[in-house]
């Protein structure tokens, strides 16, 4: 298992490595790029008066400007773990934003509460373990996490929906997709690389544990059809608002 694991890394890694050169155009309007996601990210870091800001997988560093131009007297920091990407953040000059620095999700470099707010951008369906990053966004900040990913439950038909939601609160969808994955738990594309079935809803539990409110925001827009199950079954992604009120 430990040697799947590593090999699902390196294959990642490698994915990214091999395209950073062309990161930017392919990822364009997508996570910390699409303007639909960071206007309610970077709002809600202004009203809680956000000072310092940590973004886990800042891949070329775009994050780190837009946060930057949004809160420009805040302290900015990113991690990345693929040195490629770090290479062309720099040669984009895209580090000005803020200090960036070569560490994983798993295991950030930092003290406990040693940011305002962390934030990360459609990276957690791309590693096995999602909770294990999110702990340690938790660990590290004071006032908010901010989790702004896929949600697997508002993906395809209302048919599929339905059908995936069923299968999680019947504790077998990990059998499903091990199947369906062909035992490996993920699949491949040549726009996203190695990428696994997730949701922001499998962390929801851990992070209300540490938040005192919790407000969930669609990051699909142009649904006309919406259903009371909104946005669990409504869209594709969902921005998560981890918010703690007595540091």
């Amino acid at each position: 298992m430990a040697e799947a694991s590593a090999k699902a890394v390196k294959i990642q890694r490698q994915y990214y490595g091999d395209t950073a050169s062309r990161y930017d155009a392919m990822h364009a309007h997508e996570g910390a790029t699409d303007a639909s996601i960071t206007k309610f990210v970077y709002g809600m870091m202004r009203v809680l008066e956000v000072r310092s800001v940590l973004d886990v997988g800042t891949a070329t560093g775009q994050a780190l400007r837009e946060i930057k131009a949004a809160l420009p007297d805040a302290l900015v920091c990113g991690v990345e773990p693929v040195e490629g990407l770090l290479r062309q953040a720099a040669e984009n000059g895209k580090t000005s934003g803020g200090s960036v620095i070569r560490a994983t999700g798993e295991a950030l470099p930092f003290a406990n509460g040693s940011f305002d707010a962390v934030c990360e951008f459609a990276i957690l369906h791309h590693v096995e373990r999602p909770d294990s990053i999110v702990q340690e966004m938790l660990r590290v900040a004071r006032k908010a996490v901010f989790v702004c990913d896929s949600n697997r439950f508002g993906q395809g038909s209302m048919a599929a929906r339905l059908f995936k939601l069923f299968l999680h609160k019947a504790g077998m969808w990990r059998t499903f997709n091990y199947v369906r994955t062909g035992g490996k738990g993920y699949m491949i594309t040549e726009g996203d690389g190695l990428a696994y079935s997730y949701s922001v809803y499998d962390s929801l539990e851990l992070i209300e544990q540490w938040a005192d409110r919790v407000i969930l925001i669609p990051s699909e827009t142009g649904k006309k059809k919406l259903s009371w199950l909104h946005p669990l079954l409504n869209s594709g992604g969902v921005i998560v608002c981890a918010i703690r009120e007595k540091q």
